[in-house]
């Protein structure tokens, strides 16, 4: 069929054409949002989950319709290496001129720009003019060379000038993970205390399953600040809608028999069923696209997850790191006690200790239990069994 139809959008972070069965995570969302611009308590939103469940698209969902709101939003993706404050500067300092905009007699957004012109300064950083505007900050705001407490100072300072406006300001990041331990306290204590002094300032961010464990050790009292919503595959009904609907409305229709089958090769999980859609189309000569077209599509969908979804994250693994992750897949679905692995692999689980902690600080496996180890990339163990025969 005409490849300029096809509605589907497999691509990381890119919005599919049916949002199916996140309706209830973005509304509680969204009543959180507005009650903390009106001055009302909210626990801040972290959604946890797996690759490939959709979680990047939903935070850019919600920071849309709050920003259609006239709340400002802070997007900021925190990769791997980069440090809070970097990344914190330019997206502040972007929020800070949107609530001065028009404003010759606001005060409080100047300030903001001030504070967080010594805080580079503080850090060390760079960041064009800011580096010429020292002069609006305050002597001894967010300029002690102390994160946690610079920090709360500019996180403070910029609630005030969001409350200033009648508005409230957002930061939304995407892979939380990612964020060293003494950072991510820093910003927990940050958001805590502007929350104790009525700031209309929050968080909702996104991160793998490991991020509620590693925020509840930064801070113990992380748990109580924060709404942990964990995002799965999607059931059954929102997975078939997700590919029902968008080729309905193209004018066109799939089999039942044929959505089952895509069904049961994706689990549900949000990426892939975008991809099967989008290669079921493009293979289908016709309307409906029945199960011989998923079954023709099959070698194209694979190939495609392989290299645009799963090749990306195992090139980015050592060998011992590719090893370890092949005894994994050989032991089934997971998730895997570490001895098994171990046993697998011929030797004691000590002598993986290092190779295991790469892998959890890459964003490759995570621990849902005590001793037990699994893959972040869902269906990973299938890809690995794939592209390592045996294990080397």
């Amino acid at each position: 069929m005409d490849p300029r139809r096809n509605p589907f959008a497999p691509g990381a972070g890119s919005k599919p054409p049916e949002l199916a069965g996140r309706d209830i995570i973005l509304e509680n969302v969204a009543i959180a949002l507005d009650r903390i611009r009106n001055g009302r308590h909210a626990q801040s939103a972290i959604l946890l989950g797996l690759r490939g469940v959709g979680k990047t698209v939903l935070l850019n969902t919600i920071r849309r319709a709050a920003e259609g709101e006239g709340i400002i939003g802070i997007p900021i993706e925190a990769p791997e290496g980069q440090s809070l404050p970097s990344m914190l500067v330019p997206a502040l300092r972007t929020a800070m001129l949107k609530l001065d905009r028009g404003q010759a007699a606001m005060t409080l957004a100047k300030r903001g720009l001030g504070a967080l012109a010594r805080f580079v300064k503080a850090f060390k950083l760079s960041y064009g003019e800011l580096e010429a505007s020292i002069d609006l900050g305050e002597p001894g705001i967010a300029d002690n060379g102390d994160l946690e407490a610079d920090l709360i100072d500019l996180i403070d300072v910029a609630g005030a000038a969001a409350a200033e406006r009648g508005t409230a300001l957002v930061l939304f990041i995407d892979e939380l993970q990612y964020v060293a331990e003494h950072e991510l306290a820093a910003l927990i204590t940050a958001l805590h205390r502007a929350r104790q002094n009525e700031r209309p300032i929050t968080l909702v961010a996104a991160g793998l399953p490991q991020l509620a464990g590693q925020m509840g050790k930064a801070k113990s009292y992380a748990e109580r600040l924060f709404l942990f919503t964990s995002i799965g595959p999607l059931e059954r009904i929102a997975a078939t809608a997700a590919i029902v609907h968008p080729i309905e409305a193209e004018d066109c229709s799939i089999e039942a028999e044929a959505v089952d089958k895509i069904l049961e090769v994706t689990q549900g999980y949000p990426y892939f069923l975008q991809e099967w859609g989008k290669q079921c189309w493009d293979t289908a000569e016709r309307c409906p696209i029945t199960a011989g077209d998923v079954d023709l599509a099959y070698p194209t969908a694979i190939a495609a997850l392989d290299d645009s979804f799963f090749r990306v994250r195992f090139d980015r693994m050592t060998p011992s790191e590719k090893r370890y992750l092949r005894a994994m897949a050989d032991l089934g679905a997971g998730p895997y006690s570490s001895t098994a692995i171990a046993e697998h692999l011929g030797r004691k689980p000590s002598a993986f200790g290092p190779v295991r902690a790469s892998l959890i600080a890459k964003g490759m496996i995570y621990t849902p239990g005590y001793g037990e180890t699994a893959f972040t990339v869902p269906l990973f163990d299938a890809f690995m069994c794939r592209i390592m025969p045996v294990v080397n």
